[in-house]
């Protein structure tokens, strides 16, 4: 089985967020970029398949040059190779249809990304992606077994969760659930030492063009001031919630 994961290079979610040029540009200094969490449930979950079918694991992402540590770093949590399009990833029907023409030239059954990223939480690509390559899709998806041509699926919906089965080619939007927190790997110095003589393979994006673009970013307003009251004072505390918080 010839498995593809889809990787969304993010800053992570500690990282102090400022924009430039006006709010239209996100402001990279100084942020620590990572894996996408929910690739990276997604990735783990690839892992696994290769260690018990013996599943060949390619990773690709779209980005510049900057994004190649972390693609590195799924290199050492053991993807077998890696697949960077040369392209600035902006606009989800753009990376869509980049990953898209990897996916065919790859020839592959299963094809895992996250269910969204958590810079944009657009959660356009899994979608129209199964779209472009016709391939069967299961979104959400926090539960996956594959046995020959045939997939079993678990997906959370309102309220529960829906058992699917289906047949490859498959994409799914996973996320966490896909393997419990505590499965996830970090690369050791073996792991990160066999990256290097990994092959890291950069194509050029195919032609197609962005169909949205951001006009402006805007920060959330700041949080109020925090006003405490000494527990023995119930009247004050009913009080300002009445009439200053008008909550009762």
């Amino acid at each position: 089985m010839k498995i593809l994961v889809c990787i969304s290079h993010v800053p992570d979610t500690t990282s102090k967020i400022n924009f430039t040029e006006g709010d239209t540009k996100f402001d990279t200094n100084g942020v620590q970029f990572v894996i996408n969490p929910n690739d990276e449930f997604g990735l783990t979950r690839a892992m696994w398949f290769k260690e018990k079918q013996g599943a060949n694991v390619t990773v690709v992402n779209v980005g510049g040059p900057e994004t190649e540590p972390t693609l590195r770093k799924a290199l050492a949590i053991g993807a077998d190779e890696a697949i960077r399009v040369n392209a600035e990833a902006t606009d989800g029907a753009f990376v869509a249809k980049q990953l898209a023409k990897v996916a065919q030239d790859g020839g592959y059954d299963l094809i895992i990304a996250g269910r969204e990223s958590i810079d944009y939480n657009g959660g356009m690509v899994p979608g129209m992606l199964a779209t472009l390559t016709d391939a069967n899709f299961v979104n959400t998806c926090i539960g996956l077994e594959v046995e020959g041509n045939e997939a079993t699926a678990v997906r959370e919906i309102d309220g529960g969760k829906e058992t699917i089965q289906t047949s490859l080619p498959l994409v799914i939007g996973g996320q966490k659930g896909l393997v419990e927190e505590s499965d996830l790997r970090i690369p050791n110095m073996r792991g990160i030492m066999m990256a290097r003589k990994k092959q890291l393979t950069i194509v050029e994006p195919a032609d197609a063009s962005n169909e949205t673009k951001a006009v402006k970013f805007e920060k959330p307003a700041p949080k109020g001031a925090v006003k405490l009251v000494s527990p023995d004072n119930l009247d004050e505390l009913v009080s300002l919630l009445h009439n200053e918080a008008k909550v009762i």
